[in-house]
């Protein structure tokens, strides 16, 4: 889609396939060890556990988030706030229900195709691949392919800004500039580890977030990692969206 209006998605077909999905529980204090720098708990890393083989169907997502360019129609015709940023970088402080209306909205426009929101295992398929790696590009992390706080820029930046952090589909931004709505309600894994929490009572919405934002250090890069909306002001944390839709 242009900036400021509505047009075609730019899609990345993603075939049918395993995920790779979650982190295994006899590597998560590893895990944590490698980050231990960030601050983050081993209890968060947990949420990750157990590792599973999730046959995830073919589907459609868009290769960059939505952009202040192509929310601000919608926000004028709803009655939203439009945007003051600026148009070609990803929109965000956007709520899941706003987030959930405009896909219908735009999908609508779209000759009636079923955008929605991602689930977290479309997001981590579209991210991870077919090899369960680490980051959307690799297994080791590389300042400079994403918007992350390692380079102080503060700030959202246009989307598709660092082609070379693309994922193994060429899906970009999967890692920091915005973090990313996901359909799915947090809930432990099949067969998490008993200390995980069944659920975050203390998030302002206890949707799934993934990816992190510019303001997120690395271990949101990461491919496995499930965050959440856990402050009330999302324009502050960065939490934006992307479309995704069934097969073409």
């Amino acid at each position: 889609m242009q900036a400021g209006q509505v047009g075609q998605v730019d899609w990345v077909e993603i075939p049918a396939g395993l995920l790779r999905r979650g982190t295994p529980v006899d590597e998560v204090a590893e895990v944590a060890r490698r980050y231990a720098d960030t601050g983050v708990p081993v209890d968060w890393y947990l949420k990750e556990a157990p590792r599973a083989e999730i046959h995830v169907p073919a589907f459609r997502i868009a290769r960059t988030p939505v952009t202040n360019g192509q929310w601000a129609p919608f926000a004028a015709a709803t009655g939203l706030p439009v945007p003051q940023g600026l148009a070609h970088h990803p929109v965000t402080g956007v709520t899941w229900e706003a987030a959930t209306a405009y896909c219908r909205w735009v999908g609508e426009r779209l000759g009636g195709i079923s955008a929605r929101l991602p689930t977290e295992d479309e997001w981590e398929r579209a991210a991870r691949g077919d090899d369960g790696r680490e980051f959307p590009w690799g297994d080791e992390y590389r300042s400079g392919l994403a918007n992350l706080v390692d380079l102080g820029i503060g700030t959202t930046t246009p989307v598709g800004s660092f082609p070379e952090g693309a994922s193994a589909f060429g899906v970009l931004d999967m890692a920091g500039n915005a973090d990313e709505w996901t359909s799915t309600l947090y809930t432990p894994y099949p067969g998490a580890p008993a200390e995980v929490p069944g659920t975050e009572d203390w998030a302002f919405d206890r949707h799934i977030t993934r990816g992190g934002s510019f303001r997120h250090d690395r271990d949101l890069a990461r491919c496995a990692r499930r965050h959440g909306a856990y402050e009330r002001d999302l324009a502050a944390i960065g939490v934006g969206f992307r479309l995704a839709a069934p097969a073409g």
